[in-house]
């Protein structure tokens, strides 16, 4: 556990990988501005799990970034995640102590939590009072430099029996959109 000098348990763990991400990402031309491309698999993830919200989540030192983001209303907007606008005007920063993201790509391993309140370490997480979140599934976008670049994920305000079926699905699909980054990389798509 990390803790913080007044000894109070730290919710969001350390990310020493944080700096030579960001160096990747800003290579990469990721996680500034929202892609329609992002968008398109944040809808698929959504409905292949049949969660309500999906998100192509991208994190730098201090917030995570929605580059693809899918929610019930379908407008594309993080605000009724909690999500706030940067200068860009788009609703789709959210701080790096909220979510649980932040926790796959540091362990660089997907997370399945069925219901968030069954884990101490992840039911006080500002999303959970803030906006109801009740179970995540999310696995971390790995490329081909080693460097977790962020995640997909799907989250809902409902309980969910996700299961080693839901696992394998965000690890699959997590695999497919880190070859889709690859062949844009190399100038193939």
């Amino acid at each position: 556990m990390t803790y913080d000098p007044t000894g109070h348990q730290l919710l969001t763990p350390v990310d020493k990988e944080a700096p030579s991400r960001v160096r990747r990402l800003r290579r990469l031309g990721l996680g500034e501005s929202p892609e329609p491309e992002f968008d398109a698999f944040a809808d698929r993830l959504a409905e292949v799990t049949e969660a309500p919200y999906s998100m192509v989540n991208f994190i730098d030192e201090n917030r995570q970034f929605f580059a693809g983001l899918h929610t019930p209303s379908g407008s594309h907007s993080g605000a009724e995640l909690g999500a706030v606008a940067a200068g860009d005007g788009h609703s789709r920063y959210l701080a790096r102590d909220h979510g649980f993201c932040p926790h796959v790509v540091v362990r660089r391993k997907a997370l399945v939590l069925e219901d968030v309140c069954d884990y101490p370490r992840f039911a006080g997480n500002p999303v959970v009072d803030e906006i109801g979140i009740r179970s995540y599934l999310g696995a971390p976008l790995i490329d081909r430099t080693g460097t977790a670049l962020g995640t997909v994920c799907v989250v809902d305000r409902e309980p969910r029996p996700w299961g080693r079926a839901g696992l394998e699905t965000i690890k699959s699909l997590a695999a497919e959109l880190v070859e889709r980054i690859h062949r844009r990389e190399d100038g193939h798509g």
